[in-house]
């Protein structure tokens, strides 16, 4: 039961990290760069998470110093590194090409669990990364004809660092909890994050921030929905789930993301769109179903 129910979490970490597009594409209307949006995603769930640990959890923000290298690695190195590779990516290549190597991510959190917690990479587990990932190809269109083109090296390398740094979130932070709550872990992980884009960002973000409620409002919706909840969710979920698994299920929110987009945004769907989806569903449910 502890397991399905981490599933559960996870699964609906996915769903609202989906529906990012919709808060985001608002901000970016408003005059947001791609990374003064991630800064925005990070202060507002460090500011949030703080403010309410303050009040109420005083005891769930110490830490121990030595410690600090775990919330470095899942603020820094996680979050920080896979959002500015993957700007980068998508400015070096194309949108479908780095969503493609972003959700490289399951290979390298099933690598990395395999040389240091001794995870077993079982015929299931394998099985279900090959069709997630191909539904993820689907999803991403660059299968209806529109080719990835003339890509450079670095833009590809980049592309492979924004997996890296995703999957990276899922083994610093099966790490940190093994000490840490999960509100520990989620607050020292943003506020790491949102101080390290400090230095990009400065005070750039203040003039689209005076434009009024829609910017202030999508910009907290970035940071509570769709930041704040999912890492929750996803942290919390990490107790009981292998960080295999629980990478592979977070294929929900490309997913959530192409429905969103037809069904919200009216944007087109092509037959490999409806493949892909059908593809990453079928691949959370083949990690769920028990050997009979």
């Amino acid at each position: 039961m502890k397991t399905k129910s981490g599933s559960i979490l996870i699964i609906m970490a996915g769903i609202c990290w989906g529906m990012i597009g919709l808060f985001s594409s608002r901000l970016a209307d408003a005059g947001c760069s791609a990374v003064e949006i991630t800064f925005l995603r990070s202060l507002v769930t460090a500011v949030c998470l703080w403010a309410y640990l303050a009040v109420c959890g005083r005891d769930k923000l110490k830490i121990r110093w030595k410690d600090l290298w775990m919330f470095l690695g899942t603020g820094m190195l996680s979050i920080v590194l896979f959002n500015i590779c993957y700007f980068i990516t998508i400015e070096l290549t194309t949108l479908s090409v780095a969503a493609i190597l972003l959700y490289t991510a399951p290979c390298f959190v099933l690598l990395l669990s395999v040389l240091l917690f001794g995870e077993k990479l079982t015929v299931k587990k394998a099985a279900a990364l090959v069709i997630a990932m191909a539904g993820c190809v689907c999803t991403t269109g660059l299968l209806d004809g529109g080719g990835a083109g003339h890509i450079s090296l670095f833009g590809i390398l980049t592309g492979i660092g924004s997996g890296i740094g995703y999957a990276l979130y899922t083994i610093f932070g099966n790490v940190a909890l093994k000490k840490y709550d999960t509100m520990t872990v989620t607050a020292y992980t943003f506020l790491v994050a949102s101080v390290s884009l400090l230095p990009f960002c400065g005070l750039d973000v203040l003039p689209v921030l005076m434009q009024g409620g829609n910017v202030i409002g999508n910009t907290l919706a970035i940071g509570m929905i769709s930041t704040l909840a999912p890492f929750l969710l996803y942290t919390k979920g990490l107790k009981t789930t292998e960080p295999g698994r629980a990478s592979v299920m977070a294929f929900v929110e490309p997913m959530v993301a192409t429905l969103i987009s037809v069904l919200i945004l009216h944007e087109p769907m092509s037959v490999m769109g409806v493949i892909g989806v059908v593809a990453i569903f079928g691949s959370i449910v083949l990690l769920n179903v028990g050997k009979k």
